[in-house]
């Protein structure tokens, strides 16, 4: 097998060869971390690399597989406090020929490692979507907890809530009255 060629980010699809494996590497350098880190509102990303290989699959789609490894640095959803995070993800797609771009504002795609095949193929952008997707929700530095004031009031509820609806009503309907 060849060795991959580094931080190639978008491969010719007429280029690829459909007998052999074409491997890749992606290390983004600085900057371009810093900027995916920008784009997707996260602190910091301190380490970023994407691997893995595309062959043919059938007889005209490409089948992308790869592992995602990356270092986060995210706020704590609770403190502010800053939270590392390791990412260490498999990735996969299938890019297809005969699969469209959705036309409509929102289309329910039936396989999400299912991708449309154009000329080429961005190996970066499989990445950033990947990392996305891999980021925590709700990062939580580990001694951050919810203070007192999210816990829950044990005292009973003595409200009524249609208690003074008789009144805003302004007696519309009177019981035995005509209505």
């Amino acid at each position: 097998m060849p060795a991959p060629t580094p931080n190639t980010q978008r491969l010719r699809v007429a280029h690829l060869n459909p007998r052999a494996a074409t491997p890749f590497l992606l290390t983004p350098d600085e900057s371009t971390r810093k900027a995916i880190a920008e784009e997707l509102q996260i602190s910091d990303l301190p380490k970023l690399s994407f691997q893995g290989e595309i062959r043919a699959r059938g007889g005209d789609a490409w089948a992308l597989t790869g592992q995602l490894r990356a270092r986060v640095v995210q706020p704590c959803v609770i403190t502010l406090k800053p939270v590392r995070t390791g990412i260490d993800e498999p990735v996969e797609r299938v890019f297809s020929p005969h699969l469209r771009p959705p036309e409509e504002e929102e289309v329910e795609m039936p396989d999400e490692t299912l991708e449309p095949l154009g000329q080429f193929i961005d190996l970066s952008a499989v990445m950033i979507e990947a990392l996305a997707l891999a980021l925590p929700q709700y990062p939580r530095a580990r001694d951050a907890a919810l203070g007192d004031s999210a816990i829950e009031d044990d005292t009973p509820d003595t409200k009524k809530p249609f208690a003074g609806l008789d009144k805003l009503l302004g007696g519309l309907s009177e019981p035995g009255g005509e209505d």
